[in-house]
């Protein structure tokens, strides 16, 4: 009995520390008659300051629960915390709130301004944040410190990924998600933008999630998280992270 109890107390000890818990998350869509499920009973934990790979193929599930976790979306059915906050309880305006002081997104397209400088389109985000990075700071952790004055169309695709990298530090989030931040890049680029975000992942302890097709990529992370069919197909601890500059594909 006592045994039991203390069991109770340190799973729900771990419970309570973890960043985010999904637990029987569910999103369906229906057209018409037809409905399609993107997520069929997701359970998964996340924790601080860890570098989590979301791997599948496309149509797994895997931006569907990247969305969820980032208050972009809503699930069907199930409970998603971010810390003490039950994500599926929230409001509008708090889901608004939510992504504004805790979230940081990067996309496989930067949709940088491109009347903007880097700084300019950095500063973006520093202007609503509540303690906020300077943008030649945030430039500077992605290796762009020599190009804060250059516009989008002088930035290579690799360069533009890293100033959206950079925008979405700046604000200090708690948590950073990434949908296929190398999808649009080639090998050699692609490593460069990978570097930037183990790095920011490293210095400034944000838990980071990072979607991909590409099963190399999981080596650089500290778990790996599989999907299939809108389910958790497995999972695997990375006993070392391998560094980016080490991975080809």
């Amino acid at each position: 009995m006592g045994s039991g109890a203390s069991v109770s107390r340190v799973t729900a000890a771990a419970e309570q520390a973890a960043v985010f818990r999904t637990r029987g998350l569910t999103k369906a869509y229906r057209r018409g008659e037809v409905e399609t499920r993107a997520l069929n009973g997701v359970d998964l934990d996340l924790w601080p300051g860890e570098l989590v790979a979301l791997l599948g193929p496309s149509g797994s599930g895997k931006s569907t629960l990247l969305n969820i976790l980032g208050g972009l979306d809503v699930p069907t059915s199930g409970s998603v915390h971010y810390r003490d906050h039950d994500l599926c309880a929230a409001s509008a305006d708090e889901l608004t709130r939510y992504r504004r002081e805790h979230v940081g997104f990067v996309f496989q397209f930067y949709n940088l301004v491109p009347s903007l400088t880097a700084r300019e389109n950095v500063a973006l985000v520093t202007d609503i944040a509540e303690h906020p990075m300077p943008a030649d700071e945030a430039l500077a952790r992605v290796g762009l410190a020599e190009r804060a004055d250059h516009f989008p169309a002088q930035l290579s695709g690799g360069e533009q990924q890293r100033v959206a990298i950079a925008r979405a530090i700046a604000k200090r989030p708690d948590v950073l998600l990434c949908d296929e931040p190398t999808g649009a890049l080639d090998a050699h680029t692609g490593v460069r933008v990978l570097e930037a975000l183990a790095h920011a992942n490293r210095t400034l302890g944000t838990t980071t999630v990072l979607i991909t097709h590409n099963a190399v990529i999981g080596s650089m992370a500290d778990r790996v998280v599989s999907l299939s069919d809108g389910r958790i197909a497995s999972e695997r601890r990375n006993a070392t992270r391998a560094e980016p500059s080490s991975l080809a594909w």
